[in-house]
Formats: C-alpha cells, sequence, structure tokens
C-alpha cells in the first residue's frame, strides 16, 4: 500500500503527473522517496540550506530537524540545562501546565514565510524558523517535524540517521528513501559514539555502595556481585 510519510499519501492530488507518481502493476502507487541529507553538525546544515537557496531547487518542500538547544523557544525550558525532559514534562501537563507554544505548531507549518506563494516553498535555515517561531509564539522544534510529513529533502546531524534511538524518537523511516553523508569519513566516530556511554567515578563509586547494599542484605546476591566486581575493578 502507499507510504505514511511521503507526498502521494497526505491529501495531495495523486495524478499531478507521471514523474511524482508510477504505477505499479497491481494498481498501487509508488511513492517519491524523500532526500535525507546528513550533515556532521548544525553550523553545516545552515551552510548547505544557503547553498539550496541559490539553486533552482530553492522551492521544494524541506527541513532541518535539530535538537531543542538550537529550536526550544519556551522562555523557562531553553535556559534549562535538561532541555528534553522539561519539555516533555509540559507536553504531560504534570504540573497542571501545558507549553502554549506547541499548541502553536500548525500556525508555523501554515505560514506564508516558508512559502513564496500557496504550495510554493522557499529554502529556510534554523535561524529563519526560529525567529519565525518567536514571532508566531509557535514551537520550531515541533513544526520541522510536522514539515518532515510534507519534505521533499531532509536536512539533519548524521547521528539523527545513525542512532536508532534518535531515528525512533524522530519518526525517521530510512526504508527506500535517499540518504546523502556529507562529509562521510567522519561516520566511523559518529556511530561509535552513538554506541558508547560515558560514566564519572563518582557514580562508579554510588553504584558500588549501592550493590555493597545488596550483597550484604542477601538481595539476589548471585546477580549483584559480578556487577560490584566489575564497578571494583574499573575504580
Amino acid at each position: 500500500g502507499p507510504c505514511t510519510e511521503c507526498s502521494c499519501s497526505s491529501g495531495k492530488e495523486p495524478d499531478k503527473g507521471p514523474s511524482h507518481t508510477k504505477k505499479k502493476e497491481d494498481g498501487d502507487r509508488l511513492c517519491v522517496p524523500k532526500i535525507f541529507f546528513g550533515t556532521r553538525t548544525h553550523k553545516q546544515i545552515t551552510q548547505i540550506s544557503r547553498e539550496l537557496k541559490r539553486t533552482v531547487y530553492s522551492c521544494v518542500p524541506m527541513t532541518i530537524l535539530s535538537s531543542r538547544d538550537y529550536t526550544c523557544i519556551h522562555p523557562v525550558v531553553s535556559n534549562s540545562s535538561n532541555r528534553n525532559e522539561m519539555c516533555v514534562e509540559l507536553l504531560e501537563g504534570k504540573q497542571g501546565r501545558s507549553c502554549s507554544y506547541y499548541h502553536g505548531v500548525h500556525k508555523l507549518c501554515e505560514h506564508h514565510a516558508l512559502q513564496s506563494a500557496p504550495g510554493v516553498y522557499q529554502a529556510w535555515d534554523i535561524e529563519d524558523l526560529v525567529s519565525l517561531g518567536r514571532k508566531l509564539r509557535a514551537c520550531p522544534y515541533f513544526a520541522a517535524r510536522e514539515l518532515m510529513v510534507e519534505a521533499d529533502i531532509v536536512f539533519c546531524p548524521y547521528n539523527y540517521l545513525l542512532d536508532p534511538q534518535i531515528r525512533e524518537s524522530m519518526d525517521i523511516k530510512l526504508k527506500d528513501q535517499v540518504v546523502i553523508l556529507d562529509e562521510a569519513h567522519n561516520i566511523e566516530d559518529c556511530a561509535r559514539e552513538s554506541v558508547s556511554y560515558g560514566v564519572t567515578e563518582s557514580q562508579l563509586r554510588a553504584a558500588r555502595e549501592e550493590l555493597d547494599f545488596m550483597v550484604n542484605n542477601n538481595i539476589r546476591q548471585k546477580h549483584h556481585e559480578p556487577l560490584r566486581a566489575v564497578c571494583c575493578s574499573l575504580i
């Protein structure tokens, strides 16, 4: 059946021309793939989107996926050290408050500044989206994700494509899509980072104390003793 993330299933006219949809023999439509363009840093995305503006393809629907560090505009959350957790808490309404910026996402997605005419887009970068978000009091982080549904080209840092957890949380599906990796010699380091984890000595000491307690109180001793040994050897 038609895929969920491309122009042919998003409510657009299915028969805009032979270039956009090909027919399979069984009558199913084939979707035009998205292009996922991965770069090493957010700064490089800005450079590439500026280059896109200068080409004849500057009018294709696009989006830039980036972290809340770059796109959160909530006055409290954006100044916090754990933006992700605070954002999720706000959206869940745990303290009885919600995020008014989140509820304005549609205003930003549909805004004419992202389109030079109805249905005709123009290339933009993160700064453009954020300043427009501030004007409209609408969340650039979630707007960028929303725009991915219609986008023909999606810019993002490498780890959004390589790290399975980020891919899942951003709802990125790479099957049958085109993936371009800029400066691909950096991929090895990025892949290593995405499966690496850092711990501090104080975290190890705290873990060892807890494991000591478990072992000394005969709580699942045979499971906790080997873990304690690992903590001790690392310390």
